[in-house]
């Protein structure tokens, strides 16, 4: 099966690099699976667990919102955060969902909630996303 090079970057560090068969990552419009020789595209990402296949292999990451390059010759994710299965701590992934889902319960989503509110539910994609990467180890 043909491959191609990814690599996963974030402002502080490459977090991925190896060539790989195939990727999953949900865009902001859905779904994408790239595959070797798919056509150039920038698209920007939601806060998902991303799917990577090495040689029949699965890996996860779990991505934290960005952007997906797609070249001729390399993907390229450009996150704001990512982080490998191995690198996440499940307690605090469990403890932060739970207080997202208390704050998210708690919001009477007024004008002057509706920041708190949303920064409730974007920890919570996060937390949500650590978890399900996690569960793949």
């Amino acid at each position: 099966m043909s491959t191609f090079m990814l690599e996963i970057v974030t402002p502080e560090r490459k977090v991925f690099a190896q060539e790989v068969n195939s990727i999953s990552v949900k865009g902001v419009e859905g779904e994408l699976g790239i595959l070797a020789g798919h056509i150039p595209m920038v698209t920007p990402l939601q806060i998902a667990p991303m799917k990577i296949k090495v040689n029949g292999t699965e890996h996860f990451v779990a991505v934290h919102g960005g952007f997906l390059e797609v070249r001729k010759d390399k993907v390229v994710l450009l996150a704001e955060s990512a982080e490998l299965p191995e690198n996440i701590d499940v307690d605090r992934a469990k403890a932060s969902k739970s207080r997202a889902e208390q704050r998210i319960s708690m919001a009477d989503r007024s004008k002057q909630d509706h920041v708190d509110f949303r920064r409730a539910e974007l920890s919570l994609q996060r937390a949500i996303a650590r978890l399900k990467v996690s569960e793949n180890r």
